[in-house]
């Protein structure tokens, strides 16, 4: 008979915990997905109105596609199943746009050795503080001809699937898609590591927002908490708020 120590319990509580949320984010953006684009005939009288609200939400689950993808990168998805940790975060980034896990995991492991400096491929140190240009940078560094391809072929398919629905492909996959890259940038990237007169107090060079856990989980799934993260890159993403409190308390006493 097994015997699982306390640390197993709570190791295994977590995995259970990261597992069904990754799950009821991944079927809510499938869900969204196909409903929005092959079932809902957006020609019917007030639908349309509807189209924003539609359009947010799928921008906020794409969003948590990729931090989910991001928790594998990390091992803390399940990290006592290794293969379906990252059969999970590859099958994400490839829904959300076709991008290679694992130059993804080499890039953001690279990220995390040399945070906010010229080897670190998320930094633009040509421009630090500026929004546009560094996004256009970071855009550029990960959609390359390989993501450019597969969502060229992505698109014929559904040309020739949908034909006169094609439209409401780009307004609720394309759309969503572009959005969430620009929140997660903005949130994940740009305000904690970009410079500011205030310089960074530790070698993680990342800050935190002071957004309340709700905002948090609203504009990038905690991943504000920037500072907390690079503290401790294994905590999957839900927990970010209670280190995020701990840290604060700490600096407080």
């Amino acid at each position: 008979m097994a015997v699982f120590t306390q640390d197993n319990a709570s190791s295994r509580h977590e995995t259970a915990v990261s597992l069904a949320l990754a799950a009821l984010i991944l079927l809510a953006w499938l869900c969204v997905h196909l409903a929005s684009i092959f079932f809902v005939d957006w020609s019917m009288a007030g639908r349309i109105f509807l189209a924003p609200v539609v359009i947010a939400v799928q921008c906020w689950l794409s969003v948590g596609l990729f931090i989910v993808a991001h928790d594998t990168m990390h091992g803390s998805l399940a990290p006592q199943y290794p293969r379906l940790n990252r059969t999970i975060g590859r099958f994400c980034v490839f829904i959300y746009a076709g991008f290679s896990y694992d130059k993804l995991f080499e890039s953001h492991h690279a990220h995390h050795r040399h945070p906010g400096t010229a080897d670190d491929p998320d930094f633009d140190a040509d421009h630090p503080s500026r929004f546009w240009p560094w996004y256009l940078t970071f855009f550029r560094r990960y959609f390359g001809w390989r993501e450019f391809g597969i969502l060229t072929v992505a698109v014929l398919v559904y040309l020739l699937i949908l034909r006169e629905r094609f439209p409401t492909m780009l307004v609720f996959w394309a759309l969503p898609a572009i959005l969430s890259s620009i929140q997660l940038f903005y949130f994940g990237t740009f305000l904690p590591h970009r410079a500011e007169e205030e310089p960074f107090t530790d070698r993680h060079r990342a800050r935190s927002n002071d957004f309340s856990p709700i905002m948090s989980l609203l504009t990038c799934f905690h991943f504000g908490y920037h500072h907390e993260h690079h503290d401790r890159p294994g905590v999957p993403w839900w927990r970010l708020p209670e280190q995020r409190e701990a840290a604060l308390r700490a600096k407080a006493s």
